[in-house]
């Protein structure tokens, strides 16, 4: 009796040793997933609010690229609109009196003519007065057009605001790709401006 009964005892308690055993495990596995949770969570909050950062600053970029650009057509429309009647006749690089821009694989060479500073007609293109003195050729890389443009003075655009751009003759034929590229990136640009385009030999 006292045999059974004991063995009776042990049965009631040993089911309840393993059921604590087993809540325990439980609770173990929940926090287990609880914090696997939170952190896949909190990678998420992670996630998300990175990309509303990036798209914050890919807005600010945008309106700061707007502001530089709004800046630099100002700049350049105290320039008055081009007058085609002056230059629709030039055929000749050399015979032209506003910027020209040449186009390589790798730079720019921007060609200017300075007014003459003598507002007198006598001996006007001669010898005493040669335009080619006036005559300045300026070596630039494509970021640096528009800032040389800026930088022009007025006689410079004795057109109006009209740039002339070709393909360089001196580039290498294996270059021409790449120079033609450069001449689309260019003529991009100068419109963003307000600059108008007048490209050789296309006219």
């Amino acid at each position: 009796m006292g045999r059974e009964a004991g063995t009776a005892g042990n049965r009631r308690c040993y089911p309840c040793w393993v059921i604590e055993r087993t809540r325990l495990r439980g609770f173990l596995a929940m926090a287990a997933l609880l914090v696997v949770a939170l952190a896949a969570c909190h990678k998420e909050e992670q996630a998300v609010e990175g990309v509303a950062q990036t798209a914050v600053n890919a807005e600010h970029k945008a309106q700061a690229a707007g502001t530089e650009l709004d800046r630099q057509r100002a700049a350049l429309a105290a320039i008055p609109l081009p007058t085609k009647s002056m230059y629709v006749d030039v055929h000749e690089p050399g015979q032209w009196a506003n910027p020209f821009l040449s186009v390589n694989s790798d730079t720019l060479n921007l060609r200017i003519t300075l007014a003459d500073a003598n507002p007198s007609a006598v001996g006007q293109g001669t010898m005493l007065r040669p335009e080619a003195a006036r005559r300045q050729e300026l070596e630039l890389r494509p970021g640096d057009l528009v800032q040389a443009l800026i930088a022009l003075p007025p006689g410079a655009w004795r057109y109006g605001r009209v740039i002339a751009v070709a393909e360089s003759p001196l580039a290498n034929p294996k270059d021409r790709p790449k120079v033609r590229r450069n001449v689309e990136a260019a003529i991009k640009q100068l419109n963003d401006l307000g600059v108008v385009v007048d490209e050789w030999p296309a006219r």
